[in-house]
């Protein structure tokens, strides 16, 4: 799986130093953020979309836990991307919450999609409508997004200029009974922005072609 590795912001100012930790802590963690995660493990999602667990960030949060995911058609990588969740139970004042989820996603571009000029605002609306579609509370959404052009000379002249869109984004996702936020329904919506980019049709409402998210694997099982 083609997976983002790029250090990821948090949304407050912060940025994650590349030191990565085992994510192995989960005994200690706090009930609310255990749930979280559980239900991140157990949502049900697009089969095109390759997902699965990867080393978290260790220093932008008490308690964080990541995925990495792609997605694939016909044995081609189409897009792929990484989303964080972090946990503060003192809360933070930038977030404005206890919780908050940060993502990277990219995707190569048809050169004639990467030509139009609106498209960044297209693509941060499809972050803000794929979060709105499914009806979710969340705050504070902050992020980049970034297009870049590839051309080459030389040895490389006879490949063909290629372009990428990369999407950089956190939000506080809302929380509901217990302090947990719905963490199954913010990686759905963070799926379709994944299909999305990649420029899969939208899945129907009554789509039950989904896999579910494998369960968490330990250190040595990488």
């Amino acid at each position: 799986m083609a997976a983002a590795q790029e250090p990821l912001t948090d949304g407050a100012g912060g940025m994650d130093d590349a030191d990565e930790g085992d994510g192995d802590a989960m005994e200690a963690a706090t009930p609310p953020f255990r749930a979280a995660v559980d239900a991140l493990e157990g949502a049900r999602l697009r089969p095109e979309i390759e997902i699965e667990p990867t080393r978290p960030p260790q220093r932008l949060a008490p308690y964080t836990y990541a995925l990495e995911a792609a997605v694939v058609q016909e044995g081609e990588d189409l897009a792929d991307g990484r989303l964080v969740l972090l946990h503060d139970p003192a809360g933070h004042e930038a977030w404005q919450g206890s919780f908050r989820l940060v993502t990277l996603v990219r995707a190569e571009l048809e050169p004639e999609m990467a030509a139009d000029p609106l498209l960044p605002e297209v693509c941060w609306s499809w972050l803000t409508d794929a979060l709105q579609a499914r009806g979710l509370a969340y705050g504070e959404p902050s992020g980049t997004v970034t297009r870049a052009s590839s051309h080459y000379f030389g040895g490389l002249a006879a490949r063909p200029a290629a372009s990428q869109i990369e999407i950089r984004a956190s939000w506080t996702p809302r929380e509901g009974l217990g302090g947990v936020p719905d963490t199954a329904a913010h990686l759905a919506s963070w799926c379709d922005l994944l299909a999305q980019i990649a420029g899969l049709p939208p899945a129907g409402p009554g789509d039950s072609s989904v896999v579910t998210l494998p369960q968490r694997r330990g250190p040595d099982s990488r």
